[in-house]
């Protein structure tokens, strides 16, 4: 049985289904697309495909991150269903500044219910990288293990999960500052996928250029042998996340699965939400697993 509340944003990228059957609460970031609000609500309020196929008809995205307000109300109605311990992984702080609205909101939150114990952690993690380590914390919550044991848990693995990208379009990181116009027009052209991770900070840093998708498929799963904890006997979770490359991430979890024989239960695919979808567009790839400690 459970001793605290495990929560989430739907930042982590995992899917409704999954969070029920964990048991994990989650808060919806908000989105804008052509000046209209969303909720991040994996696809309830508007579907993902659709999402993306607006996105590549030109729409333009803004993405909300959740204020101090969003937070109190969210933990007070935990608190209110008679729950007083709670431990909230946020966004990495590396990509939104949402952490500080969440530490506002619990000293809001101490001063009305000063029994009310809450824990805010910066997750360093995006998409279903982020789900992994709420997934790695709902593990222990479910060997009954206390908030405190669960808190320090989440400190001390969180580094250790290893994230992995490569888009096929510059589009969307061109508009994002990433890339300049120049280098992804000329990227666009030579058909170049650059390999990004997520650094010990929290950011998105790109790593390698790869010419062709086929290559880039091949190298992210070359980056899970080379990183992987116990190497090519991993063990452990492994997720996929995709944003309307169905296709390519299925050709990236059967290679993986055909590599790594000793996985924990087979590879997941996820899509890309709308929140993180608003900033790599369609077209990106994300492996996930736990591996070696983030150090750069």
């Amino acid at each position: 049985m459970a001793t605290f509340t495990l929560s989430c944003c739907s930042t982590s990228d995992l899917n409704i289904d999954h969070y029920q059957k964990r048991n994990i609460s989650y808060l919806c970031f908000h989105y804008f697309i052509d000046g209209i609000e969303h909720k991040d609500d994996f696809g309830e309020s508007l579907p993902i495909n659709e999402f993306y196929n607006k996105m590549k008809g030109g729409a333009l995205t803004k993405t909300s991150q959740l204020n101090a307000q969003d937070y109190f109300v969210y933990f007070e109605n935990i608190i209110n269903s008679g729950s007083k311990e709670i431990l909230h992984l946020t966004l990495s702080s590396g990509i939104s500044g949402t952490i500080n609205s969440a530490r506002i909101a619990v000293e809001m939150i101490s001063e009305k219910y000063p029994d009310a114990k809450i824990y805010v952690i910066d997750s360093l993690a995006a998409s279903s990288g982020y789900g992994l380590l709420v997934d790695k914390v709902a593990d222990i919550r479910d060997e009954g293990k206390s908030l405190e044991e669960a808190k320090d848990l989440a400190e001390s693995f969180k580094l250790r999960v290893n994230h992995w990208f490569f888009t096929s379009d510059l589009t969307y990181l061109v508009r994002g500052g990433r890339v300049s116009r120049t280098s992804g027009f000329v990227g666009n052209m030579l058909h170049i996928c650059p390999l990004l991770n997520v650094s010990n900070e929290g950011k998105l840093i790109p790593r390698e250029k790869i010419i062709g998708k086929k290559k880039a498929i091949n190298r992210i799963v070359e980056k899970m042998a080379e990183n992987a904890e116990n190497g090519l006997d991993y063990n452990n979770y492994c997720y996929i996340s995709h944003s309307a490359v169905y296709e390519d991430a299925k050709a990236v979890k059967d290679k993986v699965e055909e590599k790594f024989p000793n996985l924990k239960g087979k590879v997941e695919i996820f899509d890309i939400g709308t929140t993180i979808g608003s900033h790599t567009g369609p077209g990106t790839v994300a492996l996930f697993f736990v591996g070696k400690e983030r150090i750069d």
